[in-house]
């Protein structure tokens, strides 16, 4: 009896107990499913956040108020004291120092949060983030233009009454017409500002949305927008990966001559680096891999016990085709490989299902993270080789049970 012979007889096994078995691969496709379906979210979640962070640009890192960045493993991350807030006198004056040769540095603070902007007697929802910026903030923050221009280093210094503003404004009140907004006047929370630029399409993360904003001037965000208490962030891009390093270092020297911190005393400021918040969020979903994995795999063992259960009552209710295949000439082997191969093709059969499941509902996130359909090949084919091992664990004892029967006392049995 060949392996393909096998294969029939399982599943012509299966079909004259399908409803069993159908409960039974269900258990492993849900499993699978499960398994599959959150590490696809999750690599969802990984592309998508490099997407954002590469838009940033890989040779990014900010200067930030102490305490406020996101929390990472090191010796100078022993607790969540927030710092005093990074000034505007310290950030220009930063900048003024910062010379590092091939790196820029950029200004920016943020006004509101939730503001409404109003043209022509429509107006958005109270969901638009107005940003206060220098002249080179666009460069810096991987932003590009779909038309019109950057702010000028007179009006970036001075504070005009000019607004860069998101992809989303110009579909509320332009249709989607960036070239139609140039030169157009919006209010902001009641300040008129013209539009000098229009962004493109950035896409948004889990707290910024780079296409609903208005970026102005620094001075105009501080005088109309801003607080004593506002700290200010300063975002430097290097233009060659292998000075990265340095320039932070240099960075750091500046921003603690600006602190007038002394020798000795702890940076009363934080470094972000892009790459480094990437390693940190990745470090971070590989321990809930694993943690998935672990349940995954509790979940087939209990998939793997009512299979083997299955096997066994399948043994006892073919006792006499056992005996009759045994007296026409078949071995110890083949009954043995006819039970394994059973198993297996159950275990696979509602592997397949799980995985294409899993594949299906891994990918929703992908859909509002627009990352693109993503297919594990990797996690498919743990899936696969899981579902071998739990057909080859649940179906040894049930086989060897019925490889040992005796081919007469088969035959007698009622």
């Amino acid at each position: 009896m060949n392996f393909t012979e096998n294969i029939f007889l399982a599943l012509r096994s299966i079909r004259g107990n399908l409803l069993r078995t159908f409960l039974t691969f269900m258990i492993i496709a849900f499993g699978i499913m499960a398994l599959v379906g959150i590490l696809t979210a999750m690599q969802s979640m990984i592309a998508g956040l490099s997407s954002n962070f590469s838009s940033l640009g890989a040779n990014t890192f900010n200067i930030i108020q102490s305490g406020s960045g996101v929390r990472g493993k090191g010796p100078r991350m022993k607790d969540n004291k927030t710092g005093d807030p990074i000034s505007y006198r310290d950030a220009v004056d930063f900048k003024s120092r910062y010379d590092y040769t091939g790196a820029t540095a950029s200004i920016s603070t943020l006004g509101l949060s939730s503001a409404t902007v109003q043209h022509d007697g429509e107006k958005t929802g109270n969901n638009i983030s107005v940003m206060g910026v220098d002249e080179t903030y666009l460069q810096v923050a991987g932003f590009t233009l779909a038309a019109g221009r950057e702010f000028s280093a007179t009006e970036a210094l001075e504070g005009a009454n000019v607004a860069i503003v998101g992809v989303e404004i110009t579909q509320r009140f332009f249709k989607n017409k960036p070239e139609k907004a140039i030169g157009q006047t919006i209010s902001v929370q009641n300040r008129r500002a013209t539009i000098v630029g229009v962004l493109e399409a950035k896409g948004s993360s889990n707290s910024f949305n780079g296409d609903r904003i208005v970026l102005m001037p620094l001075p105009t965000v501080r005088s109309e927008f801003g607080s004593q208490r506002a700290s200010f962030n300063i975002s430097c891009a290097v233009m060659q990966q292998l000075d990265f390093d340095e320039a932070i270092g240099a960075a750091t020297g500046a921003m603690r001559q600006v602190r007038r911190i002394e020798l000795g005393r702890d940076n009363d400021f934080e470094i972000t680096r892009s790459d480094g918040l990437m390693s940190f969020v990745v470090d971070n979903t590989a321990k809930i891999q694993y943690a998935t994995l672990f349940i995954g795999i509790i979940t087939l063992l209990g998939a793997a016990i009512g299979l083997m259960n299955i096997m066994l009552v399948s043994v006892t209710e073919r006792t006499r085709e056992i005996g009759i295949c045994k007296a026409l000439g078949a071995t110890r082997r083949n009954i043995l490989t006819q039970f394994l191969v059973e198993a297996i093709v159950i275990c696979q059969i509602g592997g397949l299902l799980g995985i294409v499941l899993g594949v299906l509902l891994g990918n929703v996130l992908s859909i509002f993270l627009h990352t693109g359909f993503i297919i594990p090949w990797v996690w498919m084919l743990l899936g696969i080789v899981l579902c071998l091992v739990v057909g080859l664990l649940s179906g040894l004892y049930p086989a060897m049970k019925a490889a040992e029967l005796d081919p007469i006392e088969a035959l007698r049995y009622e």
